[in-house]
């Protein structure tokens, strides 16, 4: 029996033969034997052949992970059409008289390896997508395709990498897991199979000989046996049984009170991306919807969205929660989610650039139609408006100051309304700083702790090399934490938490005790955080204070 050791994506047991999957290697011709406005047009045929695969992809992948994992192949579609890029395969096949493929594969090459020398981790994390959509093109002027990523039979898949485009076209009855040598566990590949609940293993250095062998991906303890003892498959077994059975009695939570051992209540609400998402937010039992991420609205199309349309799908989300409370964020658009039409200039550090309610405040046409649509389907059901990336007091008072100019233009017409919360998301160390001030402003808090992480860590959390460093337990952050909670509470704002950290289960009676009020998980978080919930007894001493570790 071999044993290695990666990281984990998702805990959970998978066992099968291993398929090893090779990527077929191009066999380009330099030499074209057209004339280069030939291999032009033969290149913007592919191009836009190519952009109508990324959307049959995003649609696609929204069925299976929602529109906010998705939203991925949106930004490929902006890559592939990004004018540098473009220019430059224009540039090789024109002045070196090049086949198009070859053109896109050197050019994609060099985009590729500028990306991955930058300084920026956001930057570096191109370098991946300009792979990917370039073999995408590619493949197409060549007339092949990728190979055949997965066999007749099921097996856990192993390769150097996979991309997000082929991660989200696995056939999920042929797959049991995935085993790669390259990636990160917040890269987009991850994320998709994390959503798509399939057990993999990154950075494992694997042989290739071992094709067919037997073996175990162990998702709890991290590593992967290949060619195990028959007791060892016989435990894993039990244990992936002990895990169906243990998916069977979280669906008996349905219905059930989220209240602790000692009586202590909590609010559970879900995380969306899109109308797609509402299923699995009924199907999971959620008490409402804690972050409702509107950017996907703008995300999807080629122009803004209307009033109407972006109307049409509130009222449409809020009518099917029927009465359940909907906090809808406004547009959070810039760093890792653009928008072509949006025309935001390149920033060397976009994550900390023009983004979120800085553009919102700054153009005020578009924000002003978005809270005019939010506002009127208010009217059909219980509806909350949170800012996202507050850092002032300043910000929300001018946001609110437009919100009521929306208000007073549709009472004007007539427009039936109801009352909205209005809330902040606090996800930056000057929120935290000045949360006694915003509270006065506002109703509630939800706290964005993947930002909050990031930034007061300073570290990207997208930067594979930054694993060892990344700890979202850090005391920092949890005292940030508790005092918001309590600089809220101080002025009678609830307080919640919508990222990643409020599906932790390590960290449930941590922020139970803080008096947190409301947890917005994904969908398929819920039933697992209310058994931890419900498992609680906030009456007894706490077992270790997380805020004293380091």
């Amino acid at each position: 029996m071999k044993i290695l050791t990666g990281k984990s994506i998702l805990d959970q047991v998978a066992y099968g033969p291993l398929r090893v999957y090779h990527r077929q290697p191009f066999q380009l011709d330099f030499l074209s034997h057209l004339s280069s406005g030939d291999e032009v047009l033969r290149f913007q045929t592919a191009q836009r052949r190519a952009v109508l695969q990324l959307a049959d992809l995003y649609d696609q992948a929204a069925l299976v992970v929602g529109p906010q994992a998705a939203s991925i192949f949106a930004i490929h579609a902006m890559l592939l059409e990004d004018t540098s890029f473009v220019d430059s395969i224009l540039s090789i096949i024109q002045t070196q008289y090049t086949t198009a493929e070859y053109a896109v594969q050197v050019a994609g090459t060099s985009y590729s390896a500028a990306f991955a020398a930058m300084e920026d981790p956001y930057m570096q994390a191109r370098s991946a997508d300009v792979k990917d959509i370039s073999r995408r093109v590619v493949n197409i002027l060549a007339g092949t395709d990728a190979g055949a990523v997965q066999g007749d039979e099921p097996a856990i898949l192993v390769a150097d990498d996979l991309t997000p485009s082929e991660t989200v076209q696995l056939d999920k009855s042929k797959l049991l897991g995935f085993i790669t040598r390259g990636g990160s566990t917040n890269s987009h590949t991850a994320i998709l199979a994390r959503t798509m609940g399939i057990p993999a293993l990154i950075g494992v250095d694997f042989d290739e000989s071992w094709d067919g062998q037997l073996a175990i991906l162990d998702g709890y303890n991290h590593c992967v046996y290949v060619d195990p003892a028959p007791e060892l498959l016989s435990a894993m077994e039990a244990k992936r049984r002990a895990d169906l059975e243990q998916e069977a009695l979280l669906q008996g939570l349905k219905k059930k009170p989220n209240v602790t051992l000692d009586g202590t209540e909590i609010q559970v609400y879900a995380n969306i991306g899109g109308v797609g998402d509402v299923g699995l937010v009924l199907q999971n039992d959620a008490q409402g919807i804690g972050l409702f991420r509107s950017e996907f609205l703008y995300l999807d199309g080629d122009d803004y969205p209307t009033e109407e349309e972006q109307f049409a799908v509130y009222k449409r989300v809020v009518e099917t929660m029927a009465g359940k409370k909907v906090v809808i964020r406004t547009l959070d658009i810039g760093a890792d989610k653009q928008a072509g039409y949006f025309g935001l200039d390149h920033e060397e550090n976009p994550a900390l650039g023009y983004r979120a309610i800085r553009i919102c405040l700054t153009r005020r046409d578009v924000f002003k139609t978005q809270l005019r649509a939010i506002l009127r389907a208010s009217a059909f059901g219980t509806v909350s408006i949170m800012f996202p990336m507050i850092i002032s007091v300043r910000e929300v008072r001018d946001a609110k100051e437009i919100l009521e100019e929306c208000r007073a233009e549709l009472k004007a017409q007539g427009v039936p309304m109801g009352e909205v919360e209005i809330g902040v998301m606090i996800e930056t160390p000057a929120s935290v700083m000045i949360a006694d001030e915003l509270a006065q402003e506002v109703q509630f808090f939800s706290l964005g702790t993947n930002d909050l992480t990031q930034y007061t860590l300073a570290i990207d959390r997208q930067n594979p090399k930054l694993d060892a460093f990344y700890n979202p337990h850090h005391p920092a952050i949890l005292r940030m934490i508790r005092q918001t909670i309590e600089a809220g509470h101080r002025h009678g704002c609830w307080v919640g938490i919508c990222g990643e950290l409020g599906a932790d289960p390590v960290l449930t009676e941590t922020f139970l005790r803080m008096g947190i009020d409301e947890l917005s998980v994904s969908p398929a978080a819920i039933l697992p955080l209310r058994k931890r919930i419900r498992e609680l007894d906030l009456s007894r001493p706490a077992a270790s204070e997380p805020l004293d570790g380091a």
